[in-house]
Order: structure tokens, then C-alpha cells, then sequence
């Protein structure tokens, strides 16, 4: 098939992987992959250096007349099979372009956040895609409560790839200050509101006081960074909390872990919790919303309640306070990991989705 994979983000998040490890995966099965992006921006440098064929262009919300006009006339050129469009602002001006151009593509966008569909433009430009997939089944849910036909919906679970963890994490965690005999509760999230890291310093705050070689390491960056610091500050988590920012070397700081922790109250589906799974860690995380589809509650970790700072600091507690038990849910989840989330399974998913299949 000759497929196009469109993204419009300025940023490298779980997003821009899940679009270049479909592109780079569907592309070593011997289809023709092009992927649009935004210039200047890491998916570009990214998918360039992996040998993709890129063609790079500005967009500027949904409207977005530069974009617009790339699409077209590539889709003129390529004439592609199949488009998949992977954030709101490439679903609009995908949809847009394949009507000037006359593109009889099948057009096919993914919807990555459990967030509400806002208002009837947003509802017109998911209906007019002909297929649109959901990472998770609680996204799945959210769009059929916003008015999309069920029977144009489909879940694909995200992936990542399935590799060794790399060594020196635990060397990297100190010379980050963090100290060596600590037992490491890990986040890697962006830091906004939906990711919680608030409710994580807040639950974390009660087991560092009954665990005093427990240790919170958050990487990621974002809006909400400085409020978090701040809060890290006080007295009850002072010298407790380590932030790494943007780091490219999760494959060795991850495994360091000896719990990974996602905080949200809203969640698609969360990659860096696939990633956990991936090196056997065990998991805590909320019950936001498609987070209870990759953890299994009491078998590869816990899942508690959204903003639940005390369920949250008692699930924390209870896995820091058995090695048997954090043991078990690493293997569990890895198992899991290996049935249901890696990138080569979500790729085959996707192009049976391209192909018309459920």
C-alpha cells in the first residue's frame, strides 16, 4: 500500500513515537510511507534519520492553508491508499485536502486522549474520516458518547518496541542526586494538569515519611513545572524528589525504577506505562482512562482512584514494601507487554484496520 501518516505536533511526546514506529514498522513490511510533519521539529529529524521519506510543511490549527496545500498536492502526486491522520489539527486539514484533491484515499484518524470531543466541527471532522482509531477502549467509549458511528470505530492499543534495558540507569539516577540505596518510585510524564503530578506529591509526601529510603524521580517538562517544583520544596518532601526533565535515556533510567508510577486523571492509554512493562517493572497508576486496560489490578500492579492521594500513597507503599510482591507484578506485566502492547503488534493491528478489518 502506498500509505501517508500526517502529525502536526511541535513536540516529542508518546504521541510522535506511536507515528514513527508505525511509519518505520509498516515501511521495513514493504509499503510506501510518507510522512508529513511540521518542520524543524523532532518527528522530522527522527523519521529522516531512520530513512523514511518525509516532506515537512507549517500548521497552524485546523485551518491551516500551508498544510492544506502540502496534503493536496502530495496526495495528487502519491495518489496514497490510505491516509492516517494522528491529532485533531492533521484530521482537519487531511480532511480538507483530500476533498480538494480528489483523493480517494481511505482516511483514517487516530484519537489519542480520553478528552470529550469539543463541539460540532470537532464531531464533523472525525466523521468524515472513513475509519478512526481509538488506543483504547475507553477512548472508544468517550467517542460513542460524542456521537461518532460505533461502527466506524476501532482499538488499536499502542506499542513499543521490545528491547533490553540499557545499562547505568542506577549510576545516572546518582549522579542526579538521587542517593544510592534509595528505593526509586519513577514517573516520566509531561508535567500538566492531566498527568497529576500533584496528587503524586502529595500521596508521595506520606510514604516518605513511613519509608525513609523511599525517593520520587519525575522525568518530563512542561507548564507546570515550576508549581511542582515549588511543591517539592516544602518541608515534608525536601531533599525527597529528584526532577531529570526531557531525558533520551528512559531505556536505562526505567528499568532503575523499582516502582513506576502514572499519576493521571485523564489518560488515553499511556506508552511510558508500556515501557515499564516492557523492562518488568511493577506499575502503579489511576484508574484514568485507558490505563486499567494495560494494568491489571492485583496481577502486573495496582490501579487506584483518580486524585486519590491516600489510595495512591497505600498502593506506592504496599509494592515499595515487598520486593516478592513488586517480583510478581514485574513478571506479570512483562508477560503482558509481550501479549498485547508491542509496536509490531500495533502495526499489524493498523494495517488490518487500512484493510478494512475489524
Amino acid at each position: 500500500m502506498r500509505i501517508v501518516h500526517v502529525d502536526s505536533a511541535r513536540e516529542w511526546r508518546g504521541g510522535q513515537n506511536q507515528v514513527f514506529l508505525a511509519a518505520r514498522g509498516m515501511a521495513a513490511r514493504g509499503h510506501a510511507v510518507t510522512v508529513v510533519c511540521e518542520r524543524g521539529q523532532p518527528l522530522e529529524r527522527r523519521c529522516r534519520e531512520a530513512g523514511l521519506a518525509v516532506v515537512d510543511t507549517r500548521f497552524s490549527g485546523d485551518l491551516s492553508p500551508g498544510a492544506i496545500a502540502t496534503l493536496a498536492g502530495l496526495f495528487r502526486l502519491r495518489a496514497p491508499d490510505v491516509v492516517q491522520l494522528h491529532d485533531p489539527h492533521a484530521v482537519a486539514a487531511g480532511v480538507v485536502a483530500a476533498r480538494l484533491s480528489g483523493s480517494r484515499a481511505r482516511l483514517v484518524a487516530t484519537r489519542r486522549v480520553d478528552f470529550a470531543l469539543k463541539g460540532p466541527l470537532s464531531r464533523a471532522k472525525y466523521r468524515a474520516c472513513d475509519e478512526v482509531i481509538a488506543v483504547s477502549d475507553a477512548i472508544r467509549r468517550v467517542l460513542v458518547a460524542g456521537g461518532l458511528p460505533p461502527e466506524r470505530l476501532r482499538v488499536v492499543h499502542e506499542g513499543v518496541p521490545d528491547r533490553p534495558a540499557r545499562p547505568g540507569g542506577r549510576e545516572t539516577l546518582r549522579a542526579l542526586g538521587v542517593p544510592a540505596d534509595a528505593r526509586v518510585v519513577g514517573n516520566v510524564a509531561a508535567m500538566v494538569d492531566h498527568k497529576d503530578q500533584a496528587t503524586l506529591l502529595a500521596a508521595f509526601a506520606t510514604v516518605a515519611a513511613r519509608d525513609p529510603r523511599a525517593h520520587l524521580v519525575i522525568f518530563g517538562d512542561g507548564p507546570l513545572r515550576d508549581a511542582l517544583h515549588a511543591r517539592a520544596a516544602a518541608p515534608d518532601l525536601a531533599g525527597r524528589v529528584t526532577f531529570g526533565g526531557f531525558r533520551d535515556d528512559l531505556d536505562a533510567l526505567v528499568p532503575a525504577f523499582d516502582v513506576f508510577c502514572l499519576s493521571s486523571h485523564m489518560e488515553g492509554l499511556g506508552t511510558s506505562l508500556l515501557d515499564a512493562m516492557c523492562f518488568a517493572r511493577p506499575i502503579v497508576g489511576t484508574a484514568a482512562g485507558g490505563i486499567p486496560e494495560a494494568v491489571a489490578d492485583r496481577e502486573t500492579g495496582r490501579v487506584v482512584p483518580v486524585r486519590d492521594a491516600a489510595a495512591l500513597a497505600a498502593a506506592l507503599g504496599e509494592v515499595l514494601g515487598s520486593d516478592e510482591l513488586a517480583a510478581r507484578f514485574g513478571a506479570a506485566g512483562r508477560r503482558r507487554f509481550e501479549e498485547r502492547f508491542t509496536d509490531a503488534r500495533m502495526v499489524e493491528a493498523s494495517l488490518a484496520v487500512y484493510a478494512g478489518g475489524a
